[in-house]
């Protein structure tokens, strides 16, 4: 009888629907392995371990985020567009925004420094905001992440129900805040 044989890409996709409906909580070979319908054998022929898995998982969806979901056009903002496509995220896909972005088991630093460094060329690519120093940069990044994490965590969870118009002022607002404040230290 033939042997079937399961592909990396095979795993990662049922890891992916492991997280996004269960979270990093649930992110184990058993559960993996029984949304395939398998024996974990296969999981540990692909990946060394189950971190090798998971930072590999990790950069199929930073992969996702960066060339389908973050830069999708609203605005014509780059910055206020990558934080409503960041709380649209959150809202389409509560399960795994909570996961990435929340959950202690999640991508913790690898997250952080993922989605600052997409911010950071973002911004240094975009003639609206350059001539900002590293230092502005990080501080744009830090008061922009604040208000559209808190935005994204209360509409995905239903708590507020913001229009775009909303998150659109809110966001600007904060940029320009960030911006008039840098100016007046430098």
């Amino acid at each position: 009888m033939r042997r079937k044989i399961y592909t990396k890409e095979q795993i990662l996709r049922a890891a992916y629907e492991v997280v996004a409906t269960e979270g990093f909580a649930g992110f184990t070979a058993r559960n993996i392995a029984k949304r395939m319908g398998i024996s974990t054998q296969p999981i540990y022929l692909e990946f060394k371990n189950m971190e090798d898995l998971k930072n590999e998982l990790l950069d199929l969806i930073f992969s996702k985020l960066k060339n389908e979901i973050f830069p999708v056009p609203h605005t014509g903002d780059k910055v206020i567009d990558l934080g409503l496509n960041y709380i649209n995220f959150a809202k389409q896909h509560h399960n795994l925004y909570l996961a990435l972005y929340v959950d202690e088991e999640g991508g913790g630093k690898k997250m952080h420094d993922f989605s600052f460094n997409y911010f950071s060329t973002l911004i240094e690519n975009d003639p609206q905001y350059e001539g900002l120093s590293r230092e502005q940069i990080q501080t744009l990044h830090t008061g922009t992440w604040v208000v559209v994490t808190g935005l994204a965590s209360l509409a995905s969870s239903g708590s507020i129900n913001p229009t775009q118009e909303q998150i659109i002022s809110l966001i600007q607002r904060t940029i320009n805040n960030i911006i008039a404040v840098n100016e007046t230290v430098n």
